[in-house]
């Protein structure tokens, strides 16, 4: 569900995200060893690397979104109505070859 757009940049948000992704790269790098073993071990760890894909990913979005956020780069936004022509089509199509 998206929510309206406010004057307020998320600057808190993207310390918080920031900090929490330079976290998890950091213990990553450090401990890929231990965490690569316990992911090898199979049963309820093979879902390990599928759970960090996802919250590396969830975690640098955030992150990502919202540094964009305060540096004021938005995308640009259309308005549909403007772009779209309906065009009427006539009351009766003429009639060919007659």
């Amino acid at each position: 569900m998206a929510t309206p757009q406010s004057d307020k940049k998320p600057i808190g948000r993207t310390i918080v995200f920031g900090t929490l992704t330079a976290a998890l790269y950091t213990g990553f790098f450090a401990y890929g060893d231990t965490i690569a073993a316990h992911f090898a071990q199979g049963s309820l760890w093979a879902a390990g690397p599928i759970a960090t894909v996802f919250a590396v990913s969830y975690l640098h979005g955030e992150f990502a979104g919202n540094l964009w956020a305060v540096l004021g780069i938005s995308a640009i936004r259309k308005d549909v109505r403007k772009t779209v022509e309906v065009t009427k089509r006539p009351a009766q199509r003429p009639v060919l070859n007659t």
